[in-house]
């Protein structure tokens, strides 16, 4: 397996551009960079995007969804910086923006806009709402959870939690990624671009659609997860002998007879009234305490060796930051490398697929604010007097070399 390097990006030759901040919309435009699109980041003149500075959990926004990508620094609420970038967008093939709605409009770049300039445009809109009674909301990701019963399925009852990463903005800019590919597709078939929209509750949405179903199907609403009922009877965490902990599933009938022979428990495996997955789960409260028991007199290394060994579902309990270590993702090419503003270079995943056998990593570590502005201007055919009388005026910023 290697990084794609040698052979040409899916997405080589596509312009973005995009003006958006936090993870969702930076996350598309990963996507599409990490491809081999060109992406455009612009941001505010001399201070830059302000998720830059964002410290407490959101500390790793910044570097973990804008590798790969330019950045224009520029004062875009002037009308030399906004013709700037109406110049930079009629090279473009989309646009991206994820800021509250209306904001685009009010400053001169919103879709019709943006058309007029260049009407084979992709306009890619992602919104905490999409239209209806709650589009003009402000929405975050611990909002649509709350709002759509997953912060309620993570806790105990009575104690709504979101879960431990931002698994909508994530899958926002995921879906939004998928949204402009398909755009695309469509352009190359008809010529015309198009305007879409991604919302992050009708995400959220989608994510507990299956606990909508869990209700419709057995006329029951569902538990929260720490007191569910579990479709398997063994799917839980283990203690182990150095009080450390192991989880393991075992989800079909032939897992569990496996299980059995694998942990020495040859009573349960012949036992007929545990034979199949629905007798186990209504016996939970008397074959769990035994495997309980028998886990807990096991080390950790031993009950781990022994799943894998027998092809059965099973994990360590991690923090994230054990990923760094973690053997499979360095030993698969499963990371790349980013280097921080300090020069410390770091690790992180990368994509989470493969195409004809490549992953896709760095090309272009996370931009310094306003990297790309004097490059992307003398592109757009600014002198380099026009440029540096833009820079003295904040119109425009880039380091000075």
């Amino acid at each position: 397996m290697s990084v794609q390097n040698e052979k040409k990006l899916p997405l080589e030759g596509v312009r973005v551009i995009e003006v958006v901040h936090m993870v969702m919309g930076p996350t598309c435009g990963l996507l599409l960079a990490d491809l081999g699109a060109e992406v455009i980041k612009i941001e505010p003149a001399s201070k830059g995007d302000n998720t830059r500075r964002l410290t407490g959990s959101g500390a790793g926004y910044w570097m973990t969804y804008n590798r790969n990508k330019k950045s224009l620094a520029i004062d875009i609420k002037t009308t030399e910086g906004l013709e700037v970038v109406k110049r930079l967008i009629a090279t473009a093939d989309v646009f991206t923006e994820n800021f509250r709605p209306g904001a685009m409009e009010k400053i001169g770049l919103g879709y019709d806009a943006l058309k007029a300039i260049k009407p084979d445009i992709i306009y890619s809109s992602m919104k905490g709402f999409l239209h209806g009674p709650y589009e003009n909301r402000t929405a975050l990701d611990e909002v649509v959870q709350m709002m759509t019963g997953l912060a309620y399925m993570t806790g105990p009852e009575g104690r709504p939690l979101r879960a431990g990463a931002s698994v909508n903005d994530v899958m926002g800019g995921m879906f939004s990624a998928i949204t402009v590919l398909a755009a695309l597709l469509q352009r190359g078939q008809n010529g015309q671009g198009q305007f879409v929209q991604t919302g992050l509750y009708e995400n959220s949405a989608f994510l507990v659609a299956q606990h909508m179903m869990q209700k419709a199907v057995t006329g029951k609403s569902a538990a929260p997860m720490p007191s569910r009922l579990s479709a398997w009877a063994v799917y839980d965490v283990f203690t182990t002998r150095e009080n450390e902990q192991v989880f393991i599933g075992v989800v079909s009938d032939t897992q569990w007879t496996v299980f059995c022979e694998a942990f020495g428990m040859h009573d349960f495996a012949v036992d007929k009234s545990l034979a199949t997955n629905n007798q186990r789960v209504q016996a939970r409260d008397r074959i769990m305490p035994v495997i309980r028991e028998h886990l807990l007199s096991m080390p950790k290394q031993d009950i781990m060796g022994l799943c894998e060994r027998f092809g059965l579902p099973f994990s360590p309990i991690r923090r994230p930051d054990d990923l760094f270590e973690d053997v499979h993702l360095i030993e698969s090419g499963g990371m790349t490398g980013v280097t921080l503003q300090d020069g410390t270079r770091v690790s992180i995943p990368m994509l989470p697929f493969e195409m004809d056998g490549h992953r896709f990593g760095t090309r272009i570590n996370v931009p310094d604010i306003g990297r790309d502005s004097a490059s992307i201007l003398e592109e757009l055919g600014y002198s380099s007097d026009s440029i540096a009388s833009l820079k003295d005026r904040g119109v425009i910023s880039y380091p000075t070399k």
